[in-house]
């Protein structure tokens, strides 16, 4: 069944994704012929779509929603809160009162920036609705306090879920610490550390990537790159994301040379990124003049079906023109020609732009 059910998903998928985006009442038809239900992964990305492109047409967007309600409430709050409809996302939780409804109001309150609400809701609703939270529910709320620059609520929430006998997971910890360090409140980091440890939760890959890409996030990388280190030293192997979080942070505080030496690194361990970890290190080599190790990386990644960011590739290429390697500038928009036809024509307009 599922099989059968894919290849409708993947096409509302991309009738979803066309620019200009179809209107409301199109994108309801689409929904309604791929028969979209929560229960596919393919089909929740398809409604997730749906929702942000009827943002500005509420109505449509509660035609949608609706249809999901009997059986899939949690999903159809979700939907409500990426369209910014709080007050529906409510009243279909007071319809149809549970944990997992309550998380994903949750949800809705932290994907439509409403943390105020958030914080109102974990206060008030479990009690009044006779909903009681789980290890996700604090998770969530956590999220919301971290997000919103109130992260000292963590050891509040900390102390219910211990008085209520909700066991803390990894993160709900890693959490609070990716808060602590945008605050910049270092101390409580440490407090968080000591805290996990005495609830079993113990330093793995995961705490240091969070713990790494929290340094990065705020200028810190040479912070950052120690904890590599520290990690490599206790027998911790770093991932490509270690060294995602890493060669960012760099790059953004315009250390390119140590952003490739790391790039360098992560290659020998035989690890490789997502196609936006390297086309975004193309960007910030090209911003960087550094035209020689952009095409280095564009070529470890030229053999790859991945569709690279048009004007990243645009910026490299220009960058080459300008810099006399015109014939290696046009080798590129050939290749980008021959592997994406449907951009053919922007290509041959920069190109028609090189020097001649």
């Amino acid at each position: 069944m599922a099989a059968a059910v894919r290849p409708k998903s993947r096409l509302a998928i991309s009738l979803l994704k066309t620019s200009p985006p179809p209107p409301p009442d199109q994108i309801l038809s689409i929904c309604r012929a791929a028969a979209l239900s929560p229960d596919s992964h393919l089909d929740r990305v398809a409604l997730s779509l749906a929702a942000s492109k009827l943002s500005s047409a509420p109505d449509s967007l509660r035609d949608l929603a609706s249809s999901l309600i009997p059986h899939h409430a949690p999903h159809a709050i979700a939907l409500y809160g990426q369209a910014g409809l709080l007050p529906d996302a409510i009243s279909t939780f007071k319809s149809s009162p549970s944990t997992r409804s309550l998380n994903a109001l949750l949800f809705a309150c932290l994907v439509s920036g409403n943390h105020a609400e958030a914080a109102r809701v974990f206060q008030t609703f479990p009690d009044a609705h006779f909903v009681r939270p789980n290890t996700e529910t604090f998770n969530t709320i956590i999220k919301s306090f971290a997000e919103s620059g109130t992260t000292r609520s963590f050891y509040s929430v900390l102390d219910e879920m211990c008085k209520k006998g909700v066991k803390p997971t990894a993160a709900t910890f890693t959490t609070a610490i990716a808060g602590f360090y945008k605050e910049e409140r270092f101390d409580d980091v440490g407090k968080v550390i000591e805290l996990m440890k005495k609830h079993r939760c113990g330093e793995t890959l995961p705490v240091f990537n969070v713990r790494v890409q929290g340094l990065c996030k705020i200028g810190r990388s040479g912070e950052a790159k120690a904890l590599l280190n520290q990690m490599m030293k206790k027998g911790i192997k770093p991932n490509w994301l270690t060294y995602n979080h890493l060669i960012y942070g760099f790059c953004k505080e315009g250390d390119l040379e140590e952003a490739m030496r790391l790039y360098k690194e992560m290659a020998k361990k035989g690890l490789v990124g997502d196609s936006r970890f390297y086309f975004t290190l193309v960007y910030y080599l090209c911003k960087g003049g550094d035209f020689d190790a952009a095409v280095g990386v564009y070529n470890d990644v030229a053999a790859r079906n991945w569709v690279p960011c048009f004007s990243t590739m645009k910026m490299l290429v220009n960058g080459l023109a300008g810099s006399s390697r015109v014939d290696e500038a046009k080798g590129i928009i050939e290749k980008m020609k021959e592997k994406f036809p449907d951009r053919a024509e922007a290509w041959k307009e920069v190109e028609e732009a090189l020097p001649q």
